[in-house]
């Protein structure tokens, strides 16, 4: 992929009604993301960063296993430790930026793979790791399970990074204890991905994720930001779906404040403001 020809597609800001004069500027990256080839999903990664910055955003948050591609069968041989280089990597875009990214990574612990979500700060320091709880059972052959639930106070407020299916109405009980922990926010890594023979206008995607999305925001006021990567799954019981972006952001109102386009092609940067905490 060479990012140097690729014209993202940029939404103008969805503003959260607030009556304070401070606001997050937060970016939703839904970038391409291609199994097995970690060199050009952070080039992918580097370039929706800089536009961020360029965007004066305080934070962006990037798809669910950025590097390798979820479920994707490469991370056996290619998967790193967190920190490590991958993670080296965005730390150094997070500090030559000076922005704060959330970013699903599959991480390496000795013999074990863990589907992973790190939120490193404007200074390149790594101030929270997650690792997915409620991961599907064929995606269990390959990730461990996480075993740890926490937030972390920052500029931003006090931020949680469960990923994807942590968020969905039947682990609801695991926003529910951020939610009783004081998560401001939430920005979750995800991998939303589609049947080949989906058929978007009889069945709009997304009521899977605004339901408890909104829930959340609503119960504990806290604002909920899930963004996917567009694509193919190659491998895995999934191999031949799409990841079809759609990536969602929900005030803490619990109003939507962004809906990104659905498709395997819908690669773009979306830009939402919210009240701080």
């Amino acid at each position: 992929m060479s990012i140097a020809t690729i014209d993202f597609p940029m939404h103008q800001d969805y503003n959260e009604t607030t009556m304070a004069s401070e606001v997050l500027k937060i970016a939703m990256g839904q970038m391409r993301v291609d199994g097995g080839l970690p060199e050009d999903n952070l080039n992918g990664a580097a370039f929706m960063i800089m536009a961020a910055a360029q965007e004066h955003c305080q934070a962006i948050v990037l798809p669910e296993c950025l590097d390798l591609g979820w479920t994707h069968d490469s991370a056996l041989k290619l998967a790193q430790p967190v920190p490590g280089p991958h993670s080296d990597r965005l730390a150094h875009l997070a500090r030559e930026h000076g922005i704060h990214i959330v970013v699903g990574l599959v991480e390496r612990e000795g013999d074990d793979l863990y589907n992973s979500a790190i939120l490193i700060d404007d200074q390149g320091d790594i101030l929270l790791k997650h690792r997915k709880i409620n991961e599907l059972d064929f995606a269990q052959e390959l990730y461990c399970t996480g075993t740890t639930l926490n937030c972390v106070d920052t500029i931003l407020g006090r931020v949680a990074i469960p990923i994807c299916a942590d968020n969905l109405a039947e682990a609801q009980h695991i926003g529910d204890t951020l939610g009783l922990m004081g998560v401001d926010l939430i920005l979750s890594p995800c991998a939303w991905a589609v049947p080949p023979k989906y058929n978007q206008k009889k069945k709009p995607y997304g009521q899977e994720w605004i339901k408890p999305y909104t829930r959340l925001a609503k119960k504990y006021g806290m604002a909920v930001i899930g963004v996917s990567n567009v694509g193919t799954l190659e491998t895995g019981d999934w191999a031949g779906w799409n990841c079809i972006g759609c990536s969602l952001a929900v005030g803490r109102n619990g109003k939507i404040l962004e809906h990104a386009p659905y498709g395997e092609e819908a690669e773009g940067m979306f830009i939402v403001t919210l009240s701080l905490a």
